[in-house]
């Protein structure tokens, strides 16, 4: 079932058919780079199963993405709500995880934004974070893209002591600013197309 509409993304529910390269994708070593290891089959199963029935008892999650024209299965954009404890949780956290055929194009952004728009005014959310490794710049750079400011840094408590993943940045967005910066957008749209 499609969920959210973009340019070029369809964010939807899972199919069967999505799995494989579910799996496929978290043995990928490049695309598990900021993460403390690749998935096995039967960990990407488990977390499959995580994913679906967030979705199932939530509303909302780690959408599917797929490539509008093409209809393939891209990885995952949406809402996860982190189970371990830290100073900012329980929270609302926005991520993604593409397959590296489809990166560097600005759909992790697009999509991103999009699930954004999507939280604040269907789903009445109050505010979203995300994190990642302090040397994940892809990432950091996502955030910057979709509106999220620094907010700090903090170890994340299932990455072992020591590790080079274990330090986190943090980035926020609330509702107040995501609906200014619509407004600011739409002034700015407004003023071009009298120009």
């Amino acid at each position: 079932m499609k969920v959210i509409e973009t340019e070029r993304l369809i964010l939807r529910t899972w199919q069967d058919s999505d799995f494989r390269r579910f799996t496929l994708m978290n043995q990928d070593p490049l695309v598990m780079e900021f993460f403390p290891k690749t998935l096995s089959q039967e960990e990407s199963a488990d977390s499959y199963r995580r994913i679906t029935d967030f979705i199932q008892q939530k509303g909302f999650g780690l959408f599917a993405a797929e490539e509008k024209g093409s209809e393939e299965y891209m990885g995952f954009i949406g809402f996860n709500q982190p189970t371990f404890s830290s100073y900012f949780t329980p929270c609302i956290e926005i991520g993604w995880r593409l397959d590296r055929r489809f990166w560097n194009r600005g759909f992790a952004t697009e999509g991103a934004k999009a699930c954004l728009a999507y939280g604040f005014s269907s789903l009445d959310f109050k505010e979203v974070v995300s994190f990642t490794s302090t040397i994940n710049t892809k990432s950091i750079n996502v955030m910057k893209k979709i509106g999220m400011t620094f907010d700090g840094e903090f170890e994340h408590p299932n990455v072992e002591h020591g590790h080079p993943l274990r330090k986190h940045v943090l980035y926020k967005l609330s509702r107040p600013e995501m609906v200014e910066d619509l407004a600011l957008r739409s002034s700015r749209q407004i003023k071009k197309e009298k120009l």
